[in-house]
């Protein structure tokens, strides 16, 4: 899916039922909240796969339809930083399930 400019899509294979089933995938250290370094790589995984040469930028070669402006990772980086600063509801800097599944504020 892409949302503004950046892709945005978590593995295929990682269809969850629950919002805690979420969190738990997110969740790389185990501690119960997703920090924005785990959200970045679980929303990130889409562009790495996209990326055939590597080179940190998508160009339209590498975008779904084959068109489109070209995306920086450092770029896509910020996009999903400021998604998850909007999901952040009580501003500690970590997401819990209940702001997983609440819309941004």
């Amino acid at each position: 899916m892409l949302v503004g400019g950046v892709f945005a899509m978590a593995p295929a294979a990682a269809q969850v039922e629950a919002t805690t089933d979420y969190l738990a995938r997110i969740d790389g250290d185990g501690d119960g909240r997703v920090s924005l370094d785990e959200y970045q790589a679980w929303m990130g995984y889409a562009f790495e796969r996209m990326d055939a040469d590597g080179d940190g930028v998508l160009v339209a070669a590498e975008l779904p339809g084959g068109r489109g402006q070209p995306v920086s990772r450092v770029a896509h980086r910020q996009t999903l930083a400021e998604r998850f600063a909007l999901q952040d509801g009580n501003r500690d800097g970590f997401l819990d399930a209940r702001e997983l599944a609440a819309p941004p504020q």
